[in-house]
C-alpha cells in the first residue's frame, strides 16, 4: 500500500500539469542541446539524442523529483578537445566511462559533500548561472532588427500577463505558440529554431563505441571522464539543492550522483553526449507546476518525438519565443533579495557570494566559482572559529606555580596562539596547563600542545596537563610524543 501512494505521489500527482510543463521544457531544450553541441565541436543530434536519453533515465532513477538532466554547457566546454583530438567514438566511451564513475560516486555516499556548500556560495552560483543565462541570449540580438526585440517584448508580456486569466496552462508555452503561429501568419522573417542547426529524423541506436578496448584507450579517455564526472555531479547536486528550496521538498542526493552516472553511461551507447542537471530548464519545469518524475520523463520522450516526428514544425519556432522563455528563467532564476541582504549580511558572507558570482561569469566554469566560494567560506569559518579561544594564567599565592585555562577550540588556525600564550621564560617549577574548556580538534593542535610540554621541560619545570576531554585524551594518546616525564590527567 505504502508503495502504491509512492509511486502516485512521483507520478501521477496533476498530471495535465505534469505533461505541460514537460512539453514546454521538451522546447526549450532543443536550442540548448543545438548549441552545446556546437560548443562541444559535434552534430547537432549528439545534443538532442543525450537530452533525450539523460532527462528519460533520471526521471525513473534519480534522486531528485521535477528536475530536468540533459547536455550542458559546463559538460560540453570540457569534451571540445577530446574529440578535437581523437574524434568523437572516445567521446562516448569517455560519457560511458563518466557515468561510472558517478554511480561509484554516488554508492560511496559523495552527495553528502553538499553540507559543505554554504548559503553563500549557493546565492552566489544561482545568480551567476542567472546571469550566464541572460547572457546567452545577447548573441540572438546581434544583427537581428526592431522584429526581434518587439516579439521577445510581446513574448515577456504573455509570459507574465497571461497568468491572470489562467494558471492551468503555463503561460510560457502560451507565449511559444501565439508567437509561432504570429510570425507563421504574418510572414515576419526571425531566425528559427531550424536555422540553429539540422534536427535528426531517426531514433537513436544502442551501439557500443567504436574505440580500442585497451590501457591505452583508458588512459586517454579517463583524466575527460573524472573532469565530466566531477562537473557533473556538482551542478546536479547544486541545482537538485536549488529545486529543494522552490519545491519545499528533500532529495537524495546519493541517489541522484547514481541517476546521473546510470544515465550517462546509457547516453554513451545511443551516440549521445555527456552531460548533468539543468538549473534553467528545472526552473521552467517547476514554475510551470511541474513537480513529480512525470514531467522529467515526458520532457525526455516529448523531446524526442518533437526533433524525430514534428522536427518539420519545430524547425519554424522563432528564436525570439525561446529567448523570451530563458530571459524570464533569468529574471527569476536571480535572488534579487540579495541586493538587500548586502547591508544585513557579514562582509563575509557578501564577499564570498560575489566572488562565487564574479569567477563563475569571467571564467564560464561553474566549478572553480563554487570551488572558490567554498574555499572563501572555510577559511572565514576557520578564522571565525579561532577567535573563539583564550588562554587565562593564574599564578599561585605563593609564586611557585602557574596555571594556564584554556578556552576554545584548538586546532590548525589556533595551534599557534596556543604555543605563542605560554611564557617560557623566568617560570616557577610546576606549571598546570588545564585543558577542561578546550577542544583539540587535529593533529595540529596536538603538535602545539607537544611543543609547550617539550620547550617547558627544557627549562626543568614539571608540567601537568589536566582537564582533557575524552576526544582530546584519545587524540593525544595516539598522535602525542609528550607523554614521558609528565603528568596528563583526562577529566
Amino acid at each position: 500500500m505504502r508503495n502504491i501512494r509512492n509511486f502516485r505521489h512521483d507520478w501521477l500527482t496533476n498530471v495535465p500539469t505534469e505533461l505541460l510543463s514537460g512539453a514546454l521544457v521538451a522546447l526549450a531544450l532543443i536550442p540548448e542541446a543545438i548549441g552545446f553541441s556546437i560548443v562541444a565541436g559535434v552534430d547537432p543530434k549528439i545534443g538532442l539524442y543525450a537530452s533525450f536519453s539523460i532527462a528519460a533515465v533520471t526521471a525513473i532513477l534519480g534522486g531528485r523529483r521535477a528536475m530536468i538532466s540533459a547536455a550542458t554547457a559546463s559538460t560540453a566546454v570540457l569534451m571540445g578537445p577530446l574529440v578535437r583530438e581523437h574524434g568523437i567514438q572516445y567521446l562516448f566511451a569517455a560519457t560511458v566511462l563518466m557515468g561510472v564513475l558517478q554511480v561509484i560516486a554516488g554508492v560511496a555516499k559523495l552527495g553528502l559533500v553538499m553540507k559543505f556548500v554554504s548559503r553563500s556560495v549557493m546565492t552566489g552560483f544561482v545568480n551567476a548561472l542567472a546571469i550566464l543565462i541572460f547572457m546567452a541570449q545577447l548573441p540572438q540580438f546581434v544583427g537581428a532588427g526592431w522584429n526581434m526585440y518587439a516579439m521577445v517584448a510581446a513574448g515577456l508580456a504573455v509570459i507574465y500577463l497571461f497568468p491572470l486569466l489562467t494558471k492551468r496552462v503555463p503561460s510560457a508555452l502560451v507565449s511559444i505558440v501565439l508567437l509561432t503561429a504570429f510570425t507563421l501568419m504574418a510572414g515576419i522573417r526571425l531566425r528559427t529554431v531550424g536555422d540553429m542547426g539540422h534536427l535528426p529524423s531517426s531514433l537513436p541506436v544502442f551501439a557500443l563505441p567504436q574505440v580500442p578496448f585497451t590501457w591505452e584507450t583508458l588512459q586517454i579517455i579517463f583524466p575527460y571522464s573524472l573532469a565530466l564526472a566531477a562537473v557533473g555531479l556538482l551542478e546536479s547536486l547544486l541545482t537538485a539543492q536549488i529545486v529543494d528550496d522552490m519545491t519545499d521538498t528533500p532529495s537524495n542526493k546519493s541517489r541522484e550522483c547514481v541517476g546521473q552516472g546510470a544515465a550517462n553511461f546509457i547516453t554513451g551507447f545511443l551516440g549521445g553526449m555527456g552531460g548533468c542537471a539543468m538549473i534553467g530548464q528545472s526552473v521552467i519545469n517547476v514554475t510551470a507546476g511541474g513537480r513529480t518524475r512525470l514531467s522529467t520523463l515526458f520532457a525526455g520522450c516529448f523531446l524526442l518525438f518533437l526533433i524525430v516526428v514534428a522536427g518539420d514544425w519545430v524547425s519554424r519556432i522563432p528564436m525570439a519565443a525561446l529567448v523570451a522563455v530563458m530571459i524570464m528563467v533569468s529574471i527569476s532564476t536571480f535572488h534579487w533579495s540579495s541586493f538587500k541582504n548586502i547591508r544585513s549580511h557579514p562582509w563575509q558572507s557578501n564577499l564570498v557570494m560575489l566572488a562565487t558570482v564574479i569567477v563563475v561569469v569571467a571564467t564560464r566554469d561553474l566549478s572553480k566559482g563554487v570551488l572558490i566560494g567554498v574555499l572563501l567560506s572555510g577559511i572565514f569559518f576557520a578564522g571565525k572559529v579561532a577567535k573563539m579561544f583564550g588562554v587565562r594564567l593564574e599564578r599561585s599565592v605563593e609564586g611557585e606555580a602557574l596555571t594556564y585555562y584554556v578556552t576554545g577550540q584548538v586546532f590548525f588556525a589556533s595551534s599557534n596562539s596556543l604555543v605563542d600564550a605560554i611564557d617560557y621564560q623566568d617560570v616557577p617549577a610546576n606549571v598546570r596547563i588545564d585543558l577542561s574548556g578546550a577542544h583539540f580538534w587535529d593533529v595540529t593542535a596536538i603538535g602545539a600542545l607537544d611543543t609547550i610540554v617539550h620547550k617547558l621541560r627544557r627549562h626543568g619545570e614539571v608540567v601537568e596537563v589536566v582537564g582533557l576531554n575524552e576526544a582530546s585524551a584519545s587524540m593525544v594518546e595516539r598522535f602525542g610524543t609528550h607523554h614521558p616525564g609528565t603528568r596528563d590527567v583526562a577529566q
